[in-house]
Order: C-alpha cells, then sequence, then structure tokens
C-alpha cells in the first residue's frame, strides 16, 4: 500500500495472473506455507499478502474477494494468528511458526513474570488482567475496564499494539457493536484474546528451550529464504528482531 498523489494505491497481481490468491482459504494456505505474513507491502519485495492478491476488491466488503474482509474471515478460523506483529501492523503468524516468535519477542517471559521482574509497566497489567476469565474482549470495552481515560493511563492503542507486537494477545474476531434493541451498528470492532487460550499455554511456550535470539535468528532466515529481495535490516526492522 502506498500513496501517490495522495491517493491509496493498492499493490497487487493481475486478476489472470496465475499466482493471484484468489481466496481467504488460498491465503490461509500459504501463511502456512510460508509461516507468517504481514497485510501489508513493505519493504521487503513480496513479503506480504497485498502483494499476492487483485487490488481491485479491497474494502468492498465482498467476503469472495475483499482481502480486508478475508482479515476477519481468517482471524475466527483460529487456524493461524492475526495482530499486528510486524513494525506495529498488521499480520498472520501460523501455529508452527508462532512459538518462536513469542519466545523471540518475550525474550523468554511469560507476561506474570516480566510483570514480577518490573519489566512491564502497570498500565499493560491492567489490561492483562481482564484476560484471566478465558474470554475474547472488545477493545471499547477493555479500555475503560483497564483504567484508561482522562483520569487513568494513557495510550491504550499505543498499549494495545504493543502486547500484540510482543505476542501476548491476538485479535480472535471482529463484529459489530449492537444498540440497546439489539441491532449491529458501525464498523466491526477487534476482540482480543491471549493466544494461550486459542492453542493451549504448552505449545505457545514451546520454543522457550531456545534462546530467544536464536528464535530470532531463525524467524530472519526464514523471512530471507522465502523472499531473497530484501536487505536484511529492512527484514529485522519489519520483524522487530535484533542479531546475533
Amino acid at each position: 500500500m502506498a500513496v501517490e498523489d495522495g491517493e491509496w494505491i493498492m499493490r497487487g497481481l493481475d486478476w489472470n495472473d496465475p499466482w493471484r490468491i484468489r481466496s481467504w482459504r488460498e491465503l490461509i494456505n500459504w501463511i502456512n506455507e510460508v509461516g507468517f505474513l504481514p497485510l501489508f507491502a513493505n519493504e521487503v519485495p513480496g513479503f506480504s499478502a497485498e502483494e499476492h492478491v487483485s487490488p481491485l476488491y479491497w474494502w468492498t466488503g465482498d467476503p469472495e474477494q475483499d482481502p480486508w474482509a478475508w482479515r476477519e474471515i481468517i482471524a475466527e478460523t483460529g487456524e493461524v494468528a492475526y495482530g499486528k506483529f510486524f513494525g506495529n501492523r498488521a499480520g498472520f503468524i501460523s501455529r508452527e511458526w508462532f512459538p518462536y516468535f513469542a519466545n523471540s519477542r518475550r525474550d523468554g517471559y511469560d507476561f506474570d513474570a516480566a510483570w514480577d521482574d518490573e519489566l512491564v509497566q502497570r498500565r499493560y497489567k491492567a489490561i492483562m488482567d481482564l484476560f484471566e476469565d478465558g474470554e475474547t474482549h472488545p477493545g471499547f470495552e477493555l479500555k475503560p475496564a483497564a483504567g484508561f481515560g482522562k483520569e487513568g493511563f494513557r495510550n491504550f492503542d499505543g498499549c494495545m499494539t504493543w502486547l500484540q507486537m510482543q505476542t501476548y494477545l491476538i485479535i480472535r474476531k471482529f463484529e459489530r457493536r449492537k444498540s440497546r434493541r439489539g441491532q449491529s451498528y458501525g464498523m466491526p470492532v477487534s476482540y482480543y484474546l491471549k493466544p494461550e487460550t486459542l492453542w493451549g499455554y504448552e505449545h505457545v511456550t514451546s520454543a522457550y528451550k531456545e534462546d530467544p535470539l536464536v528464535s530470532a535468528e531463525r524467524i530472519c532466515r526464514r523471512v530471507m529464504e522465502q523472499f531473497p529481495g530484501g536487505e536484511e535490516k529492512a527484514v529485522r526492522r519489519i520483524l522487530n528482531q535484533r542479531q546475533i
């Protein structure tokens, strides 16, 4: 996605290109094959869903053709994780590769352990405490419930992005709000969940036995192998990874 002459320009493949991804199911299959994938184009050529779908149907609301609608469908399947995982921007991580991201991003710490060692701020703890019930929660309910507002904590959106980047939360589904009469209205909003609730604690933390820097290097190598046109510095910047 780029801005040219003040207009958003979507990259992608020609409609008749045999390599074009044609459905949300094909996109899931490719995510699982690659391992993880940003939603939008970035500094690494080819390393995005955007560049492999048609640019014609974005934001049309057509579940058959709109990649923006696909992300909602994919999140709700629970087959891959969706959230802000790449340079504070949205993308997908397969179930197979999620433990390596968790180990690398968390530096081997569960959230409670990071809190006990005073590595996270109180405002993050206020959010994470709300997920002890094992349920999904929409952002518009989390914000006041966690004490964000004029007289409370600040930068709720930034905190939610950080918690996703650290893999402590994922976006599990999207739903429209409901009026008092039970009628849906507005745009779909994000509902968040702990990945451990979706895939189990043992799976999410299964790479903790590995040095976090080794996990980071494993992830970086995967991108370099799959998308060799990108510079290593750009890859690491998008992945928010350190070099050994």
